[in-house]
C-alpha cells in the first residue's frame, strides 16, 4: 500500500507543482531553468521505455508516476517520493502514470559533491563506514523538512532577481536536509573522500568523459588504488554492469542520441562513439535496442 500522504505535504506538492507547470511553459520535455542544476519535467501521456544516462541528481516527482530500468531491476516512484542517483548510470526510463489534465510533473536537482562533502565535513558525521558500496541509486519517501526545502528553492523561479543570492543558500540548504534525513548515510558515502562510493564515482566520471576511449581496467583499479577483482566487484555493486559493459551502454546510448539529432549515418556515430567496426556497432545496437540504427531512429521519429 502507498503511504499516505499528509495535508501539509499535499499542500507542497500542488504549490510545486504550479511552479513546475509555469516553467515548463506548457509543453512536455525536460526544461531548464534560471537556477543552474534544477530542470522542471513536464509529461502528459505514458511514454515507451528510453535510455538516458543520468548524471547525480534527485528527481522529486510531484504528479503521476514513473519507473527507471536498471539491467533486471525496477525503481518505481511516485508523488511524495524522489529518485536519487549517485553516480552515471545509463538508465531506461519511463512515465507510467499521466495525461493531459494530470501530466507527469518532476524537478531534477542536480546534486554537488563538493557542497555534501563540505557540509559532511562541517558537521563531523561521515555518515556510516567509508567502506559501504551500494547501487548507484534508490528511491526514498521525502521527509516534510526536506520538501519545503526544495520547495523554497523552487519559489525563487518566480522571484529571478533573488537567485543569485538566495539560490546557492537554498541549495546548500536543501543537500543539508538531504543528509540530516533518513538517507544521509547514502547521500553522505558520495562524497566522503576514500570512501569507495567515492572511488567509483571519481572513474565512472571519468568514463563518461571519455567514453569513445579504449579502458583497461587493470589501470582503472589503480586509479582507484584496488586489485582488479576487488575494482570489478565494487563496480558492479554500484552500477550492476561490468566496467565494459558500462561503457558499451554509454557509447551506444551516446550513439542514439547523435543519430535521432540527425545529420549523422550510422557508420559516423559508430565511429564518434569509439568503435571501430561498424558492423560490430549495429549488432551490439540491435541486441540493445531492438532493431539496427536507422530503423531504430526511425520508428522512433514515427513514434
Amino acid at each position: 500500500m502507498d503511504k499516505p500522504i499528509n495535508a501539509p505535504s499535499r499542500d507542497r506538492l500542488a504549490e510545486l507543482g504550479r511552479l513546475i507547470v509555469k516553467n515548463s511553459n506548457g509543453t512536455d520535455g525536460m526544461h531548464p531553468v534560471a537556477i543552474d542544476g534544477l530542470q522542471c519535467i513536464r509529461v502528459s501521456a505514458p511514454d515507451m521505455e528510453l535510455p538516458h544516462v543520468y548524471k547525480p541528481c534527485i528527481c522529486v516527482i510531484v504528479q503521476g508516476e514513473k519507473q527507471v530500468l536498471l539491467e533486471n531491476e525496477i525503481y518505481r516512484y511516485a508523488p511524495a517520493q524522489f529518485l536519487a542517483v549517485s553516480v552515471d548510470l545509463p538508465l531506461w526510463g519511463q512515465v507510467l502514470v499521466a495525461s493531459p489534465e494530470a501530466p507527469y510533473l518532476c524537478l531534477a536537482i542536480d546534486l554537488d559533491m563538493h557542497t555534501i562533502a563540505d557540509l559532511v565535513a562541517q558537521s563531523g558525521d561521515a555518515g556510516g563506514s567509508r567502506g559501504e558500496t551500494s547501487r548507484g541509486l534508490f528511491v526514498g519517501d521525502l521527509d516534510d523538512l526536506t520538501l519545503e526545502a526544495v520547495l523554497r528553492l523552487a519559489r525563487l523561479l518566480d522571484a529571478p532577481h533573488d537567485i543569485a543570492v538566495l539560490a546557492p543558500l537554498a541549495l546548500r540548504e536543501f543537500h543539508y536536509r538531504l543528509l540530516r534525513g533518513p538517507y544521509g548515510s547514502a547521500i553522505a558515502q558520495m562524497a566522503i573522500a576514500g570512501s569507495n562510493m567515492h572511488k567509483m564515482g571519481q572513474i565512472i566520471r571519468r568514463m563518461r568523459t571519455h567514453y569513445a576511449e579504449p579502458i583497461r581496467v587493470e589501470e582503472l583499479a589503480s586509479h582507484a588504488n584496488m586489485s582488479p577483482s576487488s575494482f570489478h566487484q565494487h563496480f558492479k555493486a554500484v552500477t550492476a554492469l561490468s566496467p565494459l559493459q558500462y561503457q558499451k551502454r554509454l557509447r551506444l546510448t551516446e550513439a542514439r542520441g547523435l543519430l535521432l539529432a540527425g545529420g549523422m549515418d550510422a557508420a559516423s556515430a559508430a565511429y564518434r562513439v569509439g568503435y571501430q567496426s561498424v558492423s560490430q556497432f549495429s549488432r551490439e545496437y540491435a541486441r540493445l535496442f531492438g532493431a539496427p540504427p536507422m530503423r531504430d531512429v526511425e520508428a522512433l521519429r514515427r513514434a
